[in-house]
This record gives C-alpha cells, sequence and structure tokens, in this order.
C-alpha cells in the first residue's frame, strides 16, 4: 500500500477511536432526565433550552420533556426516564404533591432528585431545590404598589384587588405572602381597599396560573363592585395573568385619560409584557434570569454526580412536608419602563428588535 494511503487510513482510524472515545467518556460522565411543566409559558421553554444546552456543553447527556401541564404525562415522562436509567432527575412539576410514589422509585434506584423552581412537596426523597428567591418577588410586587401610588407617602385611600398563582404550586404562597408583607399594613390601615374582599390564597389563587381563569375572575369584580368605583391597582403575581387582567380592563374602558389603567404588577419579564410595559399598560414585572438557574442546577448536578457538596445558601426556609430541602435562591429584578433594556437587552436574555 502506498506510504500516503496508509497514513491517511491511520488517521481515520484514530479519528474513529477519538470520538468513540469523546461518546463513551460523554455517556460515562451521566444521564440527566430533565421535567418541565408546559410549554404554554415561554419562561419554560426558556428554562428547558438553557438546561439542555447547559448540560450537554458540560458533557452530560440530556433528555427533556415538557408535561403539557397534565399530571399523569408529567408522571409517566418521569417513569420512563428512570426506567431508562437516568443518574439525576431535574423536575419543575406541575403539581408538587402528586410525585411521591414515583420519586420514591427513583431514588431506590439511586437517582438523584433536584427540584426545579417549584418545591416538590410530601417527598423525603428530594435532594436538593434550585430556586429564586420566591417571598422576595412578592416583596418587590407589593413595594412596587407601594411607591407607584405613594402609600409611604401617606397617599391613598387606593382600591386594590388581589390575584394569587396556582394553589398546587408552592411557589404561589412564597409570592403572595411577600407581597401582603408590603401590603397588608396599608390594607390594616385603609389606605388600600380590597372591595370585593377577597383575600388569602384560598379566595384569590389561579389555577394552573391561566390567564383566561385571571380575565374571567377581573370581568366578575368589575361588574360586582366596580360600576361607581375605580380600581387603582392589581397585585398579579404573573405576566400571563396580568395580560388577562389588562384585556378585562381595557373591556370595560380602562386605558383612556378620562380612566387610566390601574398598576398592575407580574413576573417573569415575558416578551408579551415588555411590550405591554412599553406601551404603558403593565407598570412592572419581576425578571428572573433562567440562565443563571440553570447554571446553579447545572452545578449541582456536576456536585452530586462528582461526589462533592452542591452550592447551597438557604437550609432553612424550604419545607415539603417532609423534610427541609437544602435550597440555593438567587435574587429576583424588578423591570418597568425605567431599566428594561439594561437588564434584559444589554444582559443578552433579549434583543431588543424582540420586545420593540
Amino acid at each position: 500500500m502506498h506510504k500516503l494511503a496508509k497514513y491517511v487510513l491511520g488517521a481515520a482510524a484514530a479519528a474513529i477511536v477519538g470520538l468513540a472515545a469523546f461518546g463513551a467518556s460523554a455517556a460515562d460522565k451521566g444521564y440527566v432526565g430533565v421535567s418541565m411543566p408546559t410549554k404554554s409559558s415561554a419562561r419554560w421553554i426558556d428554562d428547558g433550552n438553557n438546561m439542555i444546552k447547559q448540560l450537554e456543553a458540560k458533557g452530560y447527556k440530556a433528555e427533556l420533556q415538557y408535561a403539557d401541564d397534565d399530571i399523569p404525562n408529567q408522571l409517566a415522562q418521569i417513569e420512563n426516564m428512570v426506567t431508562k436509567g437516568v443518574n439525576v432527575l431535574v423536575i419543575a412539576s406541575i403539581d408538587g404533591t402528586t410525585l411521591t410514589d414515583v420519586l420514591h422509585k427513583a431514588h431506590e434506584k439511586g437517582v438523584k432528585i433536584i427540584a426545579y423552581d417549584r418545591l416538590i412537596r410530601n417527598s423525603p426523597d428530594v435532594d436538593y431545590y434550585a430556586t429564586f428567591d420566591n417571598y422576595q418577588v412578592g416583596v418587590i410586587q407589593g413595594g412596587y404598589i407601594e411607591t407607584a401610588l405613594g402609600l409611604k407617602d401617606g397617599k391613598g385611600p387606593f382600591n386594590i384587588e388581589l390575584f394569587g398563582g396556582s394553589p398546587d404550586d408552592n411557589n404561589a404562597y412564597f409570592f403572595y405572602n411577600g407581597a401582603m408583607s408590603v401590603l397588608k399594613p396599608y390594607i390594616d390601615s385603609k389606605k388600600l381597599v380590597v372591595q370585593s374582599g377577597q383575600m388569602g390564597m384560598d379566595k384569590v389563587s389561579t389555577l394552573r396560573w391561566d390567564g383566561a381563569v385571571a380575565q374571567a375572575r377581573m370581568d366578575n369584580l368589575l361588574s360586582a363592585f366596580y360600576t361607581q368605583k375605580r380600581v387603582d391597582a392589581v397585585l398579579s403575581p404573573y405576566d400571563g395573568l396580568s395580560i388577562g387582567i389588562l384585556s378585562s380592563l381595557k373591556g370595560v374602558g380602562y386605558g383612556t385619560k378620562d380612566l387610566p389603567l390601574p398598576v398592575v404588577t407580574g413576573q417573569d419579564a415575558e416578551v408579551q409584557s415588555i411590550k405591554s410595559i412599553l406601551a404603558g399598560e403593565q407598570r412592572s414585572t419581576v425578571f428572573k434570569d433562567t440562565r443563571e438557574l440553570a447554571k446553579v442546577t447545572v452545578s449541582m448536578v456536576d456536585a452530586v454526580l462528582g461526589g462533592s457538596q452542591p452550592p447551597i445558601n438557604d437550609t432553612k426556609t424550604y419545607d415539603n412536608g417532609k423534610k427541609i430541602v437544602p435550597s440555593y435562591l438567587l435574587k429576583p429584578v424588578s423591570v418597568d419602563a425605567s431599566n428594561w433594556k439594561q437588564i434584559l437587552v444589554d444582559s443578552g436574555y433579549y434583543k431588543e428588535s424582540q420586545v420593540k
């Protein structure tokens, strides 16, 4: 055989061996299953994409599943990933109380379990929790209303209505309680008046964070309590609800010079809501950088598979009913018309063309 041909064949063989070795090392590093609740919210799509991108960059085999807000579907997807041999499960649960049995089976197979953004309740088998400071999210929302209405300066009284998140999502209670830590003293002093009298998560929650449900409830509130009065603020814990609430308000004439829109909060800095903020409708949102949450979660995966201690900064807050789950809490950021470009565009999270 010609020397050059021998050289080419030898190089090709070496390349194949090298690729095989790389594939084996990537597979050997670990297999991570990621279970996300739904694609109906842009933030969960971003979460999933960020997780997979960062896991694969680290050399892990990674699988991403979306459960379409269907609990049996999420259970089946998790069971399937356990059967296929995942080493770690990263789970953003639909209902944080329904996974006990499947997680116990996973735990018995040595699978490590990381709750992602939403706490998984009533399971002793959750190893770690990666999330944002959810109570602080509510404090930011309540504080925005406080500042926008001038409540600290003694202004008022103002009318406010309260919306909560999904009652099966543990985070919803933290959001609500954080906001009420700011707002309730003003309600008690009558500087804020809830004309409907509807307070507490048992009365103000919104199942599955559904914007249509929020819009229908706002329709009912306006027709029952605000035919002769105006609403000055609406506590909304999530952008998807805020859009529905604003549609209801605009439907009865709010958004004019004579009847300006109330202060409406939000969360997740979704594109539609940033556009709404720039249009002078929704007043604020809370940004939670999913790139950073993915980074922390991947660091947890690295640690548990490498036999070291994951990054943790909270060991007291998140009692899931069976244990206090060691957690890492990231800081949320308030966004409105004054700082949206700096926070969202300059950081590379969005392109300016996406929101303008």
